[in-house]
């Protein structure tokens, strides 16, 4: 088990996760690109994570998704930086924004999702996973991941 931590822009909301990263991967939604103001979001999953708040407090928004499940938002309500994400239905997969976290740098993604509405010049890195739309089953990005962490040492 592997512990990271990390925190909002402004530092009022400070956390610890625990658990196994399962994969990391880029989603080029309109909504990713609203919600990170940039051409893409990013996302780190953590499988049956412990989350800990450790200062601060969270506040939620939901929004329902293209497959009509709700989508839990987590934000610090000083300065509005997205921390994570929680799908209905995906209990036990915590989606963290590594942006957050305070070794993000390290985080390089295996799979780039909704590329139909990536932002025009965009190209996909060499050797990622890439899919239109949401793929068919996670279990590919999945295994990217473990390949990518065991070549590279990564958790």
């Amino acid at each position: 088990m592997h512990t990271f931590h990390g925190q909002c822009q402004c530092g009022a909301v400070r956390y610890r996760v625990q658990g196994e990263v399962a994969t990391v991967f880029a989603c080029h939604c309109r909504e990713c690109q609203r919600q990170s103001a940039s051409a893409f979001g990013m996302a780190l999953w953590v499988r049956q994570a412990q989350l800990t708040l450790l200062q601060g407090s969270v506040q939620r928004w939901q929004r329902h998704t293209p497959s009509g499940r709700v989508m839990n938002c987590d934000f610090c309500p000083q300065c509005g930086t997205r921390l994570f994400h929680r799908t209905s239905g995906s209990a036990d997969v915590l989606s963290i924004k590594p942006g957050t976290l305070d070794d993000a740098p390290v985080w390089q993604p295996v799979a780039h999702i909704w590329t139909a509405s990536a932002q025009v010049g965009w190209q996909p890195p060499a050797g990622a996973l890439c899919y239109p739309g949401n793929p068919p089953t996670w279990e590919p990005l999945l295994q990217a991941w473990r390949d990518h962490a065991a070549a590279c040492g990564q958790p």
